[in-house]
């Protein structure tokens, strides 16, 4: 490789470099003044490792780690980059809807919300990140129970509200009518006045990894419940799209 191409390479290195260690999105007048380059060839080198998805710029155009990272990240330490790469869906799901929307992971028996976009109403759901529930009477609980995420229980079930599923049998019904409409509904199981829809998000092998949910007041969602979830699945296939996806070189997804 000629010493022009080497050249070429450490520079656009080092502007990679700036971006991923910065501890905030950073601008291209910082970027161009910090790596001492002529704007014209910090525009050049940053447009090339923009088109590669190396960097990407956020909406205020300012500079941040690209997509390449995040999807590396979610193949081998997964949950945080998965709620990343799934965050732009979520936000137009919640332009859709205007409620809140969730991305919901197992962990052991209980179900965990790992990404959120907050609803546009006064009156909305609250914070669900980091907070566990349980997944007999959650709608993306239902979900992760349905395709074996969660194993199913093996006694009757705690009675959250006079809605809540409490008996195995109840609950298999469910679980049978989620793999057939490839979506989960939970009306005040939860919470008295709060209802909930899910759909199922696949990985890299097929296999169901999280659940995308809708939840708003019983008032508004539960006349259009089930538009949403249908809505759901195919939003839920796009985040899986993005879990699955492979280069050339991996073969087909």
């Amino acid at each position: 490789m000629s010493s022009t191409g080497t050249q070429a390479i450490d520079r656009a290195a080092d502007l990679l470099r700036l971006v991923v260690h910065a501890d905030e999105p950073i601008s291209f007048t910082d970027l161009a003044d910090e790596s001492g380059l002529a704007r014209s060839t910090t525009s050049r080198l940053l447009a090339a490792l923009e088109r590669h998805q190396l960097l990407e710029r956020d909406a205020g155009g300012y500079f941040v780690a690209g997509p390449l990272f995040a999807l590396y990240a979610a193949r081998h330490d997964p949950w945080a980059q998965v709620a990343r790469l799934a965050t732009p869906t979520l936000e137009r799901i919640g332009d859709k809807v205007g409620e809140t929307v969730t991305l919901a992971i197992p962990r052991g028996d209980q179900v965990v919300q790992i990404a959120q976009v907050d609803s546009t109403f006064l009156l909305g759901t609250g914070d669900w990140l980091g907070v566990e529930v349980p997944p007999h009477c959650s709608a993306a609980g239902k979900v992760l129970l349905a395709f074996g995420c969660i194993d199913t229980p093996e006694a009757d079930l705690p009675r959250l509200t006079d809605h809540s599923v409490t008996t195995l049998d109840d609950l298999e019904r469910q679980l049978r009518a989620i793999r057939r409409t490839g979506y989960a509904i939970a009306s005040e199981e939860l919470e008295v006045g709060l209802d909930a829809v899910a759909a199922p998000v696949l990985g890299r092998d097929g296999a169901v990894v999280a659940a995308v949910s809708v939840s708003g007041p019983t008032s508004r969602m539960s006349d259009q419940i089930d538009h949403v979830g249908h809505m759901l699945v195919d939003q839920a296939q796009q985040i899986s799209d993005l879990l699955r996806r492979r280069t050339p070189k991996e073969g087909a997804a």
